[in-house]
This record gives structure tokens, C-alpha cells and sequence, in this order.
């Protein structure tokens, strides 16, 4: 008889799927009395097995977490939608509507990333990027912390309306020059190598497009609460801005030049030909048009399908740059939508919600407990993930928490787990800014997380200020 042999690693990865898949059903396997939840019906049982194996495999990864996404859209429709199978099909709750869940797929909110997705790629295509970080440089001189300055306000700018990852991974290739006249064992090195990564997490808090836990935040903020793609730059720009300067900041006490001048040489130049120009065209009149809306009627939502028809049409994005785009994160930010449509279709979250006793709590303690709790969560995954799974909790939670129309309605708290989950950057694995500055060697995991954790705690107290001035 041949003797079994695992290694550890194989061992841990049995464990990982045990807890992952093994749990969740349990969940839906056990009596409904198991749950601390009065009346629980079968549908939300359900729905809280598809929950736990969501929160498990986002934070564990035994599967690439948009795989998780659409196996919560697949999982949804065959277990609890009005077109389940037959013998598994449950009377006791409210069967969710199947074109409902697959409607994730085509979502207002994908239509809005999908547009920033094919702006971003023209842009890079017709390096529309590289030549406005040229132009944009030149004014900030030759001293080093002017540079910085420069390189952190370029990254913030374009990584509100870029993908972060295209834009560190650009700024970072503009970087290499700056570095390379700069001596071994300068700190700021680091400081410059950090200063990327910091600025493109930001940058993503000033649109609801820079990042997707604010398009997924928008999915929550609608009728009285909703907000448009003008008003929220007109909180999240500033936000982003003072947020960033303290960064700078920072890095220059705690990473100190010793050179005092740097000279840049960033080669380029803009292409005029037919298809470029109709590139500028349509990047200057999407944000114009995203920024007017209450002038023209039409809503963010619709006006980011402009880049897509008009790119389309002229062929300056192709059926090859297409294979090239994101379709991973619009697969993830889906998965969310059907996750958080499940819990309040079922009515799971209003049950859960009304389960908690609030009464002895004060709303300022939920809203910082949620806050802080969603910088933290990001730290140790997606900060989309995350956003996924607090948003459709904290929505249905700000309805029931007592004094909440004081202090703005259910925005605030909404608004405040969405930003948080963007300042969870404190280890190379939080976001892939981190992981692409980390690989360029400049910079220790312990710096990127005192700096990390000193950047989030300082955000989490400025969007408190934001919030409580524009309530």
C-alpha cells in the first residue's frame, strides 16, 4: 500500500476550501433554528450560506475573487430565484426575480466603470497620459519635494477617472528616470517610490468612477439620497486634495532627501492625428458632461456610455484592446450587486438589522465602528470585495438607526464605508498600487504599513469632517 503523503501547503489549501465551501453548507443544511434570528425563513438561510462562502473566498482566495462573483450570481439563481430547481424551490420566504440577478451583469453601475475602462485605454493608447504627466511636471521645478509633490498630484488626477493599477503601473515607468539620479541609501527614494501608490489610492476617493467601492456606494444612494458625478467631486476632490498634501507631508518627514535637485528628462510628444484628436474630444467632453448633469439632464450612468459608442465606431478601440480590458473587476463589482440584491430582496438584511439592539448606541460609535471596520477588512483584501459585502448590510442598517436624519440620512454612513474601504493600503497586498510600488524594491513592507496606517487613521478622521460639514 502506497502511504499519503501532504505536504503543508496542500494541507493548508484542503483547510482553505473546507472553511470556504464546507461552511456555507453547512449553513443551508442546518435546522433554521440554529440562527440567532427569529423566523428565519429558508430563502434567507440561503442567502447567509451564499454570504459566508462570499466572505470566505474574497478574504481567502481559493478561487480568483471574480470567479467568487459569478459564482454568487449562479448560486443565487439556482438556489433561490423564482426559476430554481424544481426540487430544491422553497414557498417559505420571497423568491428573488432572476432577471433581477442577472440584470448584475448590466448593471447602471458596470455601464459607468465600463465608460472610465475605454477612456482609460485611449488614453494610454494614444498616450494622452504620458504626455499630460510631462506637461504637468513642469512646473513643479527640479527639488525633490516639489517633484514629489508633482508626481503625487498627477497620479491623484488621473487615478480619478484611470484604473490605479494603469496609473502607478505609468507613473511608476516615469519614476525610473527620477530614481536612477538619486544615490543609494537617499530615504527619499522611498519616500518617492511610496509617494505613487499613496497618491493613486486617494486619487480614486475624488469620482464615483475612481474606484469601485464609490460605484458600488452609488448603488445604495438613490431617490432622496442620491448624488450626482458633479456633487460628489464637489466633496471628494477637496477630501482627496488636503488628504494628499498630509501625505506629502509625511513622507517628507519621515523619508528626508538628501540630494537637493532632480532633473527630469520625460520625453514626448501629443498626436495629432484624426483619431487622437477625437480621443481628446471625447475625454474633455465626458467629464464636462459628467460634471453638468443637473445642466443637461442626462445622468452620470448614461453619459459614460459616450467613450464606449464613440471609441467603438471610429475603431480607435479595437476588438484586440478589447480582450484587454478589466473584465475582471466589472465581473466583481457584478457579484457584489447580486450579493447585496439578495440580501435585501430576501429581506435577510432588514431582519439582521432589526435583530441588533441600537437603542443603547450611540450613531456616531456605529458609523466609526463601520468606518474603521471597512479600512481594515481592506487592508487584507479587495477593497471592492469589501465594499461588497459591508454596503448592503450598512444601507439597510442606516434605516433603522435612530437620530440618522440628523446628521445627513443613510449617506453618511454609506458615504463613509465607501471611502473608508479606499484607505486600506497599509500592506503590499492591499491594493495593486502597493504591489507594483513593493516590486520595485525602494520600499520595506514595515514602511508601507507605518505610512499606510497613519495615511488611513488621518483619512478616516477627515471623512468624518467631510461628511459632518456637507450633512
Amino acid at each position: 500500500m502506497i502511504p499519503l503523503k501532504i505536504n503543508r501547503r496542500e494541507l493548508s489549501q484542503i483547510f482553505i476550501y473546507l472553511i470556504c465551501f464546507g461552511l456555507p453548507l453547512l449553513c443551508m443544511i442546518l435546522p433554521a433554528g440554529f440562527f440567532p434570528i427569529e423566523n428565519l425563513t429558508v430563502i434567507e438561510q440561503r442567502i447567509i450560506a451564499i454570504f459566508f462562502l462570499a466572505a470566505f473566498c474574497w478574504i481567502l482566495e481559493p478561487i480568483p475573487i471574480h470567479a467568487t462573483s459569478i459564482l454568487i450570481i449562479f448560486l443565487e439563481l439556482i438556489l433561490v430565484s423564482d426559476t430554481s430547481l424544481e426540487w430544491v424551490r422553497s414557498t417559505e420566504g420571497t423568491a428573488l426575480s432572476y432577471r433581477d440577478i442577472m440584470g448584475a451583469f448590466a448593471s447602471p453601475i458596470i455601464m459607468l466603470f465600463l465608460g472610465g475602462f475605454f477612456l482609460a485605454k485611449a488614453a494610454t493608447k494614444f498616450r494622452l497620459d504620458t504626455n499630460l504627466a510631462r506637461i504637468l511636471l513642469r512646473p513643479f521645478g527640479t527639488q525633490p519635494r516639489w517633484v514629489m509633490l508633482g508626481l503625487m498630484f498627477i497620479t491623484a488626477f488621473f487615478s480619478m477617472f484611470m484604473s490605479n493599477t494603469a496609473t502607478t503601473a505609468m507613473m511608476l515607468s516615469i519614476l525610473v528616470p527620477i530614481l536612477a539620479v538619486l544615490p543609494e541609501g537617499d530615504k527619499g527614494r522611498t519616500g518617492l517610490a511610496l509617494s505613487i501608490p499613496l497618491a493613486a489610492n486617494i486619487g480614486g476617493i475624488g469620482t464615483p468612477i475612481g474606484t469601485p467601492p464609490n460605484a458600488i456606494a452609488l448603488k445604495y444612494l438613490t431617490g432622496a439620497d442620491s448624488i450626482s458625478f458633479g456633487e460628489w467631486m464637489s466633496f471628494g476632490v477637496p477630501l482627496a486634495l488636503v488628504l494628499l498634501l498630509i501625505s506629502w507631508l509625511l513622507l517628507m518627514v519621515v523619508f528626508p532627501f538628501q540630494s537637493d535637485r532632480i532633473e527630469l528628462n520625460i520625453k514626448g510628444r501629443f498626436l495629432k492625428n484624426r483619431k487622437a484628436w477625437t480621443v481628446y474630444a471625447t475625454f474633455l467632453l465626458t467629464i464636462i458632461l459628467w460634471l453638468t448633469d443637473f445642466l443637461h439632464g442626462i445622468n452620470a450612468y448614461a453619459v459614460a456610455i459616450l467613450p464606449v459608442a464613440v471609441f467603438l465606431a471610429t475603431d480607435i478601440i479595437n476588438k484586440e484592446d478589447m480582450k484587454k480590458l478589466s473584465w475582471d473587476i466589472l465581473w466583481l463589482v457584478s457579484g457584489g450587486i447580486a450579493l447585496g440584491y439578495g440580501l435585501d430582496q430576501s429581506g435577510l438584511a432588514e431582519h439582521l438589522v432589526t435583530s441588533i439592539p441600537f437603542e443603547g448606541m450611540s450613531i456616531y460609535t456605529v458609523i466609526g465602528g463601520s468606518a474603521l471596520l471597512a479600512m481594515v477588512m481592506a487592508n487584507f483584501m479587495s477593497n471592492t470585495a469589501t465594499a461588497n459585502l459591508l454596503l448592503p448590510i450598512i444601507a439597510a442598517l442606516a434605516v433603522a438607526l435612530p437620530g440618522i436624519s440628523q446628521i445627513g440620512g443613510s449617506t453618511t454612513i454609506v458615504l463613509a464605508v465607501a471611502l473608508s474601504a479606499s484607505l486600506g493600503m497599509a500592506l503590499p497586498i492591499s491594493t495593486p498600487p502597493n504591489a507594483l510600488a513593493h516590486a520595485t524594491g525602494e520600499i520595506q513592507t514595515a514602511q508601507m504599513a507605518k505610512m499606510g496606517i497613519l495615511v488611513g487613521i488621518i483619512g478616516i478622521g477627515l471623512i468624518f469632517l467631510t461628511l459632518w460639514i456637507i450633512a
